[in-house]
């Protein structure tokens, strides 16, 4: 019943959303009078605002169609290199004849779509050659294509870093940090050649006991039974993937939002006093945020289901139990493989030493190996996109992706 109740409440506000629209387009129509007083400008940015909040998000388009690389700008152009049922590899290619990194960027399957990372891909773009995990929203994947747990999500991570072959470097951000570490060290341990030259974690969840967030805390409260009962239900007859049995990303946004409820409210009401002043570029900026940030999938239930159980009430990984398709996992057979972890200061989804827990895991590395980074003043957003990312994060990644190239 939770998803047909969301259908059900999308489809009642519909008319009030086009009543919205309609108002704040009559009330800013420099033929009506009362466009040009307080009340009126008042009564459209108040339309404006709550058409904007209340409109469904699809999936945003990264638009990253050039970037400069020395001073010249060059154009890109996205093409999808390879295809998995839940996941396509999406390469940026770059009009420029240039011998630069491959870059893996793993984007997490946590309810939003993988152009969040827009700011990460595009810091990155002028000096590797990128590619990012572009995951698909459940609700759009017919029933008959199967299903997709934890161990597809490896399953994923190897294949496509066996696609780029040797000397690949691979960046997770946040959740994919579990898997991808998981990834490298089962093809370490196979002694396959395709393991990647550096593996960057940024606000990764590699050990959850340590300085645990709200949603951690979450996790471990609850019974996995519980998660099943409340957060789970099938997607309905209106998508493709009608009768899957899914974690809805509107949930995941609800409860994103009230995490931080306090501020974004203040961030709506900045947007109503920039509209009223007619300020665009404020509004624009606030926009642009929330259009992506409010743009949600729906995940695989027994993807989230075992990652709940496996990473954040098991604890597996950091105890040594992880196992992939029966074989136990083991980051310390980690040996051609240097780590970089980042975290923020702030972060209140990955606390400060979860991510830093994966070098306590890799034993197998030199010191020569490894470096860790915290970032000061950003929380988890700000580790991977922001004016702290550009300056600070991004040109200690890249350095460090450079001193181990092969």
């Amino acid at each position: 019943m939770l998803y047909q109740l969301h259908e059900l409440q999308l489809a009642a506000m519909a008319p009030l959303r086009l009543a919205a629209e309609a108002g704040q387009h009559a009330l800013r129509n420099p033929y009506n009078p009362l466009s040009y007083t307080q009340a009126g400008r008042m009564a459209a940015a108040a339309c404006d605002v709550f058409e904007h909040s209340t409109r469904p998000q699809g999936k945003p388009p990264f638009r990253l169609n050039s970037t400069l690389i020395e001073g010249r700008e060059v154009a890109v152009s996205e093409r999808i290199v390879l295809r998995r049922t839940f996941c396509q590899l999406k390469r940026f290619e770059r009009d420029i004849d240039r011998d630069d990194p491959k870059l893996l960027i793993v984007a997490p399957l946590s309810g939003h779509f993988a152009t969040l990372l827009r700011g990460t891909v595009q810091a990155m773009l002028p000096d590797h050659d990128v590619y990012v995990t572009d995951w698909r929203d459940a609700r759009q994947v017919p029933l008959h294509e199967g299903a997709f747990d934890l161990d597809d999500y490896i399953d994923y991570v190897m294949a496509f870093l066996r696609h780029l072959g040797p000397g690949t470097h691979v960046m997770a951000v946040c959740q994919p940090s579990v898997p991808v570490l998981a990834a490298a060290a089962l093809l370490s341990a196979a002694g396959d050649p395709c393991v990647p030259a550096t593996m960057t974690l940024m606000g990764g969840p590699i050990d959850t006991r340590l300085n645990p967030t709200v949603p951690n805390k979450l996790a471990t409260e609850r019974s996995l039974d519980w998660f099943e009962r409340s957060v789970i239900t099938r997607v309905p007859v209106t998508y493709p993937g009608f009768m899957r049995l899914v974690y809805p990303g509107f949930v995941q946004l609800t409860g994103f939002m009230t995490m931080n409820l306090d501020r974004h409210v203040g961030a709506h009401f900045r947007l109503f006093e920039h509209l009223v002043r007619g300020d665009g570029d404020g509004g624009a900026q606030h926009r642009a945020f929330y259009d992506e940030y409010r743009a949600v999938m729906d995940l695989p239930a027994e993807y989230y289901l075992q990652t709940i159980k496996t990473v954040f009430q098991d604890h597996a990984l950091p105890k040594g139990k992880m196992t992939w398709r029966g074989e136990r996992i083991d980051p310390a057979v980690i040996k051609k493989t240097a780590l970089l972890t980042v975290e923020g200061e702030f972060d209140d989804i990955s606390g400060l030493g979860q991510t830093r827990a994966a070098h306590d895991l890799c034993r197998g590395l030199d010191s020569g190996m490894r470096q860790h980074y915290e970032q000061k003043g950003v929380g988890h957003y700000g580790v991977f996109n922001g004016s702290k990312w550009r300056s600070e994060i991004a040109p200690r990644v890249k350095a460090f992706i450079r001193a181990h190239q092969a």
